[in-house]
């Protein structure tokens, strides 16, 4: 049996398509050049899950399904197993309300090893099953079958090790920031402090070439994120070509591009896009009739939970009886700011869109498709999504794939119990205050944050349909290497 070429997914955080492409036409990126020289630009991108933040990407990404699936909600969301706030790093103030010890834990082991789902498996696990040599640089999802120790080597890992004392199973080369590392490599990444991120993914992954340690590589390259936050999503040309250059020193690793492609396929991908925010919402002052729990979780009296999630929002009913007649007065509520594009949440066997105006519902059906071939059955007002059916298709230009995202959202056992998306130009403030107003964000189901990069050479696409979700990339690796 012929043995399938080596497979790098290059996951560059927040990729928007047209900037992607910018880079290439200008000479900025001739590593991303050459992979699309060889293979596909998909020019519209593939659409993120819904809310569209990393850590629910990450899932989908690492798994192949949506949150309904998967069980990651959000950046930051309410376990009502543990009656608890989780939060996985929305910013530096955020984490410092939480704890951030829990907000390390969570985000470190947590996210792995409780709260995705046992029942699904990873890239990694899939891969793993077949004795495919798997690795992978700092990323969130990254849950495998070998058993990893803290690392002992820095003085700050010694430091997360006597905080944690336990182990995780990921990939069988595990490299994550500097608290994971299955061998030395001379790499740091100063505990995965931004701006030193790629560069610590390109110095792992030039290693695991040389060295020859890998059949199937994720290597993850955050920073693009980061600067886009800052900086805004039209100067994402300057950390897309950082990322260009990690991945050139993986290639150079191997003699250059054309050896390198020549014995490795490439996905390169983003897990969302950005967009501009100009303005911020305050949920508190949204909601400031209603007793909200605070983040140590101490409110006795509270009546519900809420969770900022970027540019997406969601809000949980504490008192379970009280559930079916206070959402809608939440959306309701919601939705009188102007911040606020739609709301939704699920009633019955159905998810409900809403804009103030109107009322889409929908579930799995026989009525109508979407573009990705899944059946719907839909009532009320299409025009809440913008949508229209076209030969039995239904197709809307603002919210891509937005039937089967906000089915998996309202659907996932751990979502809220309302979400709510922002309007262009919105955001809502974290826990913490934060905001990146003057910069770039993410998490609506619009399409300006929803549509992230994709470009891939020497692997078969999972489709022939065009429309793409960040979801395909899993079963497509899985194809390349026949993982059943």
């Amino acid at each position: 049996m012929t043995r399938p070429p080596k497979l790098v997914l290059a996951v560059v955080d927040g990729a928007k398509p047209a900037m992607l492409q910018r880079a290439i036409e200008t000479g900025r990126a001739p590593a991303l050049q050459a992979i699309v020289e060889r293979g596909t630009l998909v020019t519209e991108g593939a659409a993120a899950a819904f809310p569209s933040v990393t850590p629910v990407c990450a899932g989908a990404i690492g798994t192949g399904r949506l949150q309904d699936h998967h069980h990651i909600a959000g950046m930051n969301w309410y376990s009502r197993a543990e009656k608890r706030y989780v939060e996985y790093g929305s910013s530096f103030s955020a984490a410092r309300r939480f704890g951030f010890a829990r907000q390390l834990t969570d985000t470190v082991f947590n996210m792995n090893m409780q709260h995705l789902s046992s029942e699904i498996r990873t890239v990694f696990e899939g891969l793993d099953d077949e004795g495919v040599r798997t690795a992978g640089t700092t990323y969130l999802i990254y849950r495998g079958r070998h058993r990893h120790e803290v690392s002992r080597e820095l003085a700050l890992a010694r430091i997360a090790g006597a905080l944690w004392r336990r182990h995780t199973m990921g990939p069988r080369e595990l490299f994550y920031a500097d608290i994971f590392a299955s061998r030395e490599t001379g790499c740091r990444s100063q505990m995965g402090m931004p701006g030193l991120r790629d560069r610590h993914a390109g110095c792992v992954a030039s290693y695991l070439v040389e060295h020859d340690l890998f059949d199937f590589l994720l290597l993850s390259l955050p920073d693009n994120d980061t600067h886009s936050h800052k900086h805004g999503p039209d100067a994402q040309l300057q950390s897309i070509a950082e990322a260009d250059r990690q991945i050139e020193r993986m290639m150079h690793a191997a003699g250059g591009p054309v050896p390198f492609l020549d014995e490795h396929a490439v996905i390169v991908m983003a897990d969302h896009a950005h967009a501009l925010v100009e303005r911020r919402i305050d949920l508190g002052d949204v909601f400031g009739d209603w007793q909200v729990l605070p983040p140590n979780g101490k409110g006795a009296d509270a009546e519900i939970a809420l969770c900022p999630n970027a540019r997406a929002a969601m809000a949980y009913v504490l008192l379970e009886e009280a559930r079916g007649g206070t959402v809608p007065t939440l959306a309701a509520v919601a939705l009188a700011h102007e911040g606020v594009d739609l709301a939704m949440w699920r009633d019955g066997d159905e998810a409900v869109v809403a804009d103030g105006e109107g009322e889409l519902r929908f579930a799995p059906g026989d009525d109508v498709r979407d573009p990705r071939g899944a059946g719907w059955r839909t009532s009320g007002a299409l025009a809440v999504l913008g949508a229209h059916v076209d030969g039995g298709v239904l197709r809307s230009d603002d919210y891509p794939d937005a039937l089967a995202r906000v089915w998996a959202a309202v659907t996932c056992e751990t979502s809220g119990d309302l979400l709510l998306s922002a309007g262009e130009g919105w955001e809502f403030a974290d826990w913490g205050g934060a905001d990146h107003v003057g910069g770039g964000s993410h998490g609506s189901l619009h399409v300006s944050d929803s549509m992230g990069a994709l470009a891939f050479c020497g692997v078969e696409p999972p489709h022939t349909h065009g429309a793409w979700s960040i979801a395909d990339v899993t079963p497509m690796i899985w194809r390349h290497f026949g993982v059943a």
